[in-house]
């Protein structure tokens, strides 16, 4: 299938991890503040630096070919193989590239300055980004090892075929597709929500001001109260608010509706997402066919789900978890989000549910469980060994929730884990800041830690990390060859932006949705400008705000109103 599970493997020397901060890896700066080391002042890698992270010898292959490791120290991620062809540095270039391609009067202008140039605005349009082949040349690429400038993405038939420094890319492809300017752009992966319920979007305002734990009050008589059409609009909705959020991939965890899941594939679908397809399995029928019937789509990816351990029995747990596995999809659960169901499962089962899942065997890399607010020392140590994923929803934890999870704890101890809306807004720059900030005022303000995993961090786990976690690792996530081309195109002639000084941070701080002029997902555009191009989604707001309130008025949701 085209999900990715990989065994753990220890880190190679140098590799990026995901709670590294950027400010210990060293430049050399200059009396005027620029700096060495192939950095320009916004922390963008030049061409004419060597490929890899700042200190790689000349040669060292960039983070994402064959020889890297993977994500974080547990190595899910797999490389990309074929980068490396002829000559020591193959398609991504090597020391001197940028040189060439500054003096090539075909390509676009070199820029080391932090802020994009006056003229950085070009009027660009739709049919541009048409065609199943594309050489796009934005200002700045947001490469796994970090931002770069001069360079280029060649999309071949929805796939990154080439990345590498603009001139080399230009050469060989001359009589290529024309290539697409995108002075004062950068083009960066497509946001991963890792936890989603796109049948609730009708109801998101109705756990404003409600107690923590609310599926029973709210959420279940909600998506019971769905039909056919209503699920399929809910779900349509809640896509295309994600993917104007920069959301190129959505995790649904599972609905209750009494509908076929296939409404919404047929939504995320038309919208053009990326779908996780969950469907839950608690009575432990409709696994295998549910696998089966989505195996190889394009674009929907089957998984399984069970919302909460208390849902199934000891043994439908564990046999979903081996199907999981062997079919490389992910299983989908509740862990340790309120209080109240840590107390729940103590009291049935005698063990907390990480635990629980460890103790029959049903915790490994297949699974995915959301939000783990409430982990012990033991069962982040389970989790970790395990190889399991957390899927980090800190906007839900703002919300309704008890705590907030470590994250910062979790990248110490090498946890894959992505970030998630759990259905509350659709936008990946201010989910990201939330995960920040989350951190910060938890736990970095109690031990002085003002840097909490910094905006690389984050942007990692909003990207590649979730990716990684939905078992997406060798589709999405990343700026890489041989990956989906699924990506976002964002405006830095800005206010917010300018001027710069460190991308990264300035993207999980300052960026937000206003500032994405296009989404792609699998190379073809799917919305410009904050609306799609090929279908009248004014025409889905308005018939959602027509069924949306009368599916809630039929749900009879029990609300605690706010004093």
């Amino acid at each position: 299938m085209a999900n990715d599970q990989q065994g753990h493997t220890a880190p190679e020397a140098g590799t990026d991890h995901p709670g590294e901060c950027p400010g210990a890896r060293t430049n050399g700066t200059t009396a005027d503040g620029t700096t060495t080391g192939g950095t320009t002042a916004d922390g963008a890698r030049r061409a004419d630096a060597p490929d890899g992270p700042p200190g790689a010898t000349p040669g060292t292959p960039p983070e994402g070919s064959a020889t890297r490791g993977g994500f974080g120290r547990r190595g899910f991620l797999a490389g990309v193989a074929g980068l490396t062809g002829a000559g020591a540095s193959g398609l991504l270039g090597g020391p001197g590239a940028g040189a060439a391609y500054a003096q090539s009067p075909a390509a676009p202008r070199s820029d080391t300055r932090a802020t994009p140039r006056p003229d950085a605005h070009p009027a660009l349009r739709p049919d541009q980004f048409a065609g199943e082949r594309q050489l796009l040349l934005p200002e700045v690429v947001l490469l796994p090892s970090g931002p770069v400038r001069d360079h280029a993405v060649l999309i071949e038939h929805g796939t990154f075929r080439e990345v590498g420094p603009a001139a080399r890319l230009l050469a060989a492809h001359r009589g290529g597709p024309a290539p697409v300017r995108l002075d004062g752009h950068l083009l960066m992966p497509g946001f991963v929500d890792a936890h989603h319920h796109l049948t609730q979007s009708f109801g998101k305002a109705q756990a404003f001001g409600q107690p923590s734990e609310i599926f029973k009050t709210v959420w279940e008589p909600l998506e019971h109260a769905l039909d056919e059409e209503s699920a399929y609009l809910s779900a349509k909705l809640a896509a295309l608010e994600a993917l104007r959020g920069g959301f190129t991939t959505v995790a649904d965890a599972g609905t209750r509706a009494p509908v076929d899941v296939a409404a919404l594939a047929k939504a995320t679908e038309e919208v053009g997402i990326r779908c996780v397809l969950g469907k839950i399995v608690s009575d432990g029928t409709g696994g295998p066919a549910h696998l089966a019937r989505w195996h190889g789509h394009p674009l929907v990816h089957p998984s399984l789900a069970i919302a909460v351990p208390e849902d199934a029995t000891g043994p439908v747990i564990k046999h979903t978890a081996d199907l999981c596995a062997d079919a490389g999809a992910v299983l989908q659960i509740h862990v340790n989000e309120h209080l109240a169901s840590v107390e729940r499962s103590l009291k049935s089962v005698g063990r907390r549910p990480v635990d629980y899942l460890h103790h029959l065997g049903a915790l490994g890399p297949h699974t995915l469980g959301a939000h783990a607010t409430l982990l012990t020392p033991t069962e982040m140590r389970q989790v970790a060994d395990s190889g399991a994923a957390i899927s980090y929803n800190p906007v839900a934890s703002a919300w309704k929730g008890n705590a907030v999870a470590q994250a910062t704890m979790w990248a110490a101890l090498g946890i894959r884990f992505g970030t998630g809306t759990d259905g509350t807004r659709g936008d990946g720059f201010r989910l990201v800041d939330a995960a920040e900030s989350a951190q910060r005022l938890t736990y970095g303000l109690a031990t002085g830690d003002s840097v909490c995993g910094a905006g690389d961090l984050w942007l990692k786990h909003g990207t590649a990390g979730g990716a990684d976690a939905l078992g997406l690792g060798r589709v999405t996530g990343q700026i890489a060859a041989g990956k989906a081309a699924d990506y976002l195109l964002v405006d830095l002639a800005v206010p917010e932006l300018t001027p710069s000084y460190d991308l990264r941070w300035e993207l999980v701080r300052l960026a937000g949705r206003d500032q994405i002029r296009a989404v792609a997902v699998a190379g073809r555009l799917r919305l410009w400008e904050g609306w799609p191009t090929d279908w009248d989604a004014r025409a889905l707001v308005a018939r959602a705000a027509e069924v949306g309130p009368k599916v809630v008025e039929r749900a009879k949701i029990q609300r605690v109103e706010p004093r």
